[in-house]
């Protein structure tokens, strides 16, 4: 069993940053691929970011490569999601997951954990 909680969410302006934070309780968090979902109002839930369980392979969608980035500390149990030059398309409630499967850069499974999701507003 792994627990989420994801912090960090806000109102920003279009061009600014933010940090999301996931931490995650259970001693299972290190052999997790981990990812960042969000889901904008009236829209289906669209994945983000991954990165695998030792940290050295990261993944992203087209619409957020280059602007976000994904990270994670074991020691920590936490995974993190920079958000750079932020637009109001990024707009949505994030959610962290764990246990997600990637082929190549495609989500083929979602991970059985969801954290409760953190709100990420981005005025133009």
């Amino acid at each position: 069993q792994v627990q989420l909680a994801e912090s960090g969410g806000g109102l920003v302006q279009a061009g600014g940053s933010l940090r999301l934070s996931c931490a995650a309780s259970g001693r299972t968090f290190s052999r997790y691929t981990m990812g960042w979902f969000r889901q904008a109002p009236e829209k289906e839930r669209e994945f983000v970011a991954a990165i695998a369980w030792s940290g050295d392979s990261t993944f992203y969608a087209d619409s957020v490569k280059g602007r976000f980035t994904i990270a994670r500390d074991n020691g920590k149990n936490t995974v993190y999601l920079q958000m750079n030059s932020l637009k109001p398309e990024d707009t949505a409630v994030y959610y962290c997951n764990a246990g997600l499967a990637l082929l190549g850069t495609r989500v083929v499974r979602q991970g059985d954990y969801w954290g409760q999701g953190t709100q990420v507003t981005v005025s133009s």
